[in-house]
C-alpha cells in the first residue's frame, strides 16, 4: 500500500516545479488554472520573487500549493494511478489541501480560491511583530507539554513534526521568556522562526472562524481515497469528517508525529513526498523507519518511479 504526501509552508524555493511548467503541457495547465482562479501570476512569484513575495504568507502557501498539483498532476498524467497506486493522502498543514485535491475531495479552483483566503487570513490574523513560534529540537511532546503546563507558560504546541522537533506558537514575549525555561529543563537548541504570526495556536481563532465561512461555500465530494487529517490525526473518508477536520485546522496542532504513527496501523509500505523539497521524508524518518519513501521535487526525480 502507498501513501501520497504533500508539504507544507517552508518548503519553498526559487523556480520550484518551472521545470516541470516547462516540459509538461498539464502541469502548465494546473498553473494556469490556479492563476485564474486566483489573479495572482504565481509563476512570477517562483521565479522572480518580487519584493520577496515568495516569502510572504500570502504568497508562500499559494506558490507551494501549485507547485505541488503540477508536480502530482504531471505524475497522474505520464503514470497513471495504476502505477501510483494510491491508497492515503496526506499533507502537512497547507498539505493537507493538496492532499484533498489530490483525492478527489475538492476540485483544484475551489482548493485555490480557499488558499488564497487561508494565506490572506493567516497573514493579517495578528499584527506584525507580536507573535511568532520557536522550534525545540530534541524532545517530544510529551516533554514539551509537561514543561508548558508545569511552569504554566503561555505557548502552545503548534506542529509535532517527530520526536524530535516540536514546534511552539505564542506571543512574542512569550516565546523569549519561554526558552530560559526550556534550556533549564534540558533543552539544547530552540530557534526562533522567521515567520509572520502564531500559526497553529488560538490566536488564529478568528483567522480560523472567518475561514469557516469560505470553507463552507465548498461543494465538497465523497472521495475513494482516505484523508488521515492534521487535526485529529484519524483516517476520514467521510466528507463531514474531512470537513470538520479542517474547519479545525488552522488553529490547533498539526499531529504529524500522530499522523505517521496512524499510518503504521495500515498496510503502507510505501510513502511518495510529492512538492518542493524533501522536508517531510526527512521528520518521517525520525518518526519510524517502517517506510520506504520517495520524493519527486524535480523532473529527475520521476526515474525513482
Amino acid at each position: 500500500m502507498t501513501a501520497i504526501i504533500f508539504p507544507g509552508q517552508g518548503s519553498q524555493y526559487l523556480n520550484m516545479s518551472m521545470d516541470f511548467n516547462e516540459n509538461f503541457d498539464v502541469a502548465r495547465k494546473v498553473f494556469q488554472e490556479i492563476e485564474d482562479s486566483t489573479k495572482i501570476n504565481i509563476r512570477k512569484i517562483i521565479i522572480e520573487n518580487p519584493l520577496g513575495s515568495l516569502n510572504q504568507t500570502n504568497f508562500t502557501q499559494i506558490s507551494i500549493f501549485s507547485a505541488s498539483l503540477a508536480i502530482y498532476k504531471t505524475l497522474l498524467s505520464e503514470f497513471g494511478l495504476e502505477v501510483l497506486k494510491p491508497n492515503f493522502f496526506l499533507g502537512h498543514s497547507l498539505g493537507e489541501y493538496s492532499a484533498l485535491v489530490a483525492g478527489n475531495s475538492i476540485n483544484l479552483g475551489d482548493a485555490s480560491k480557499l488558499i488564497k483566503k487561508r494565506g490572506e487570513l493567516m497573514h493579517l490574523s495578528v499584527k506584525p511583530n507580536i507573535s511568532g513560534m520557536a522550534a525545540i529540537i530534541g524532545k517530544n511532546a510529551d516533554f514539551i507539554d509537561d514543561v508548558i503546563k508545569k511552569n504554566n507558560l503561555k505557548v502552545v504546541i503548534a506542529n509535532d513534526n517527530s520526536p524530535m522537533q516540536i514546534v511552539i506558537s505564542g506571543l512574542i514575549e512569550d516565546i523569549i521568556n519561554s526558552e530560559k525555561v526550556f534550556s533549564k529543563n534540558g533543552v539544547k537548541r530552540y530557534v526562533k522562526l522567521n515567520v509572520s504570526a502564531a500559526f497553529h495556536s488560538n490566536l488564529m481563532n478568528d483567522a480560523q472562524r472567518e475561514l469557516i465561512k469560505e470553507i463552507d461555500k465548498i461543494n465538497f465530494k465523497k472521495s475513494n481515497f482516505p484523508i488521515i487529517s492534521n487535526y485529529n490525526s484519524t483516517i476520514n473518508l467521510n466528507s463531514d469528517s474531512i470537513i470538520y477536520a479542517l474547519k479545525n485546522q488552522m488553529a490547533n496542532r498539526v499531529r504529524w508525529t500522530d499522523s505517521i504513527r496512524k499510518l503504521e496501523e495500515t498496510d503502507t509500505i510505501k510513502i511518495i513526498e510529492i512538492g518542493p523539497g524533501k522536508v517531510l521524508s526527512g521528520l518521517i524518518t525520525r518518526i519510524t523507519k517502517k517506510f520506504d519513501i520517495k520524493s519527486i521535487d524535480k523532473i529527475e526525480d520521476l526515474k525513482k518511479l
